[in-house]
């Protein structure tokens, strides 16, 4: 029964995005025209650089559903990115 309620939990949609708190401020960086580095988003809320990369893929990608797409930059290096209207999976 266990593998049951698991299944029906990923059917779920996803929650919406935050619009306050540190996520709600990473979110607003990373919907920037220039993005954001990990080093920018360490900088913004004073987490660790494992924790800001953990709410990425974590928060913003797995429960929210959002969009996040990273490009190398010659200069800046890893630059994280979300489209303007972040929706979450599943919401319209």
């Amino acid at each position: 029964m266990a593998n049951s309620s698991n299944s029906a939990s990923n059917l779920a949609p996803k929650s919406p995005p935050p619009t306050a708190g540190k996520l709600g401020h990473i979110i607003r960086l990373l919907q920037r025209t220039k993005g954001a580095t990990i080093g920018d988003l360490v900088e913004a809320t004073g987490w660790q650089p494992h924790s800001v990369r953990g709410a990425i893929s974590g928060q913003l990608k797995k429960r929210h559903g959002l969009d996040v797409t990273a490009t190398n930059d010659e200069t800046r290096g890893r630059v994280y990115r979300l489209p303007k209207k972040a929706k979450a999976g599943g919401t319209k």
